[in-house]
């Protein structure tokens, strides 16, 4: 299993929430090998951090290209900070 790691700066929260829950979530859990999906923020809801995992690498780094898309098209609400892949090497 491989993660997608994705980092954001968020400029309007509720907008950003908004947009997760109608075009991210769906979009991403849709996605080919999906198997699950976190979405945090920072308490003062100025940042994100995001892991979502998937079967394979090359699901996540698809998974990923898809994320770049969808973020330049939300850049009054969230600014795509960077994404990585890395290997689920334990979980619980």
């Amino acid at each position: 299993m491989h993660a997608l790691v994705v980092r954001v700066t968020l400029h309007d929260a509720d907008r950003a929430r908004a947009a997760l829950n109608s075009r991210v979530v769906p979009g991403v859990s849709s996605s080919p090998g999906f198997k699950s999906g976190h979405w945090t923020w920072s308490e003062d809801q100025s940042n994100g951090l995001t892991m979502i995992i998937f079967d394979s690498e090359e699901n996540a780094r698809t998974a990923g290209e898809r994320i770049k898309s969808i973020a330049a098209d939300m850049s009054d609400d969230v600014t795509l900070d960077g994404t990585e892949v890395r290997e689920v090497v334990a979980s619980a």
